[in-house]
């Protein structure tokens, strides 16, 4: 995605993911702060499927009208009950919104590579990994956390139980084939400081490459 060809000074482009509560927001929240262009993934799965979209439509069409809210839109929460257990409508409910939100981080990177050619851009997307969105990219951040802190801080977080809370963990690609998937790693489990350097590093070293390649 994005670095096929270069031609001129071309945005670096790199992936944000991590786990549940390891801290992922927090990281993408630092980058922002230090400059980087953010494309949260989270954010565009939203607007893909507000009401009177394509995918809005398909999404009724495929699961009822039981799936709205009073407003008319979406109960996202309500959805994600009913594909937490069931892979088949998972994967139908995945060919309806990925496509849409993968073609519109597409335009959002050539619009900024159009007005920003030596920004540092960091696609953040939970999912990366699982949806093998992370081709092509200049580096595949993870934010990590050991499984025993991240279930703590999940049920911290949410106010759950140990159960419910490795029940949501379990249910994605475990943290540490994340860790081996990446090409950077961002530890979390120690103090907001200690994170924020690494990020910080991270983002430097992101941002002197950009402004390095070839005219």
């Amino acid at each position: 995605m994005g670095n096929d060809t270069p031609k001129g000074p071309l945005v670096i482009i790199a992936g944000l993911t991590g786990g549940i509560a390891t801290g992922k927001s927090t990281v993408s929240a630092i980058f922002a702060e230090a400059g980087a262009q953010i494309i949260d993934a989270d954010k565009i799965a939203r607007e893909v499927v507000e009401p009177g979209t394509p995918a809005f439509h398909d999404i009724v069409a495929a699961f009822g009208a039981g799936i709205l809210l009073a407003d008319g839109g979406i109960d996202r929460k309500g959805l994600g009950d009913i594909i937490f257990h069931n892979p088949k409508k998972k994967a139908r409910l995945d060919a309806i919104v990925h496509p849409r939100v993968y073609r519109r981080t597409e335009e959002k990177i050539a619009v900024i590579s159009a007005d920003h050619p030596d920004a540092v851009v960091i696609l953040d997307i939970p999912l990366l990994i699982e949806t093998n969105m992370q081709r092509n990219l200049a580096e595949v951040v993870v934010v990590y956390v050991p499984e025993r802190i991240q279930l703590q801080r999940l049920m911290d977080r949410d106010r759950i139980d140990a159960d419910a809370a490795l029940a949501r963990i379990r249910s994605q690609m475990p943290i540490e084939e994340k860790r081996r998937r990446a090409t950077i790693v961002i530890d979390n489990s120690g103090a907001l400081a200690d994170t924020r350097n690494q990020a910080l590093s991270v983002y430097e070293r992101l941002a002197r490459r950009s402004k390095k390649r070839p005219p």
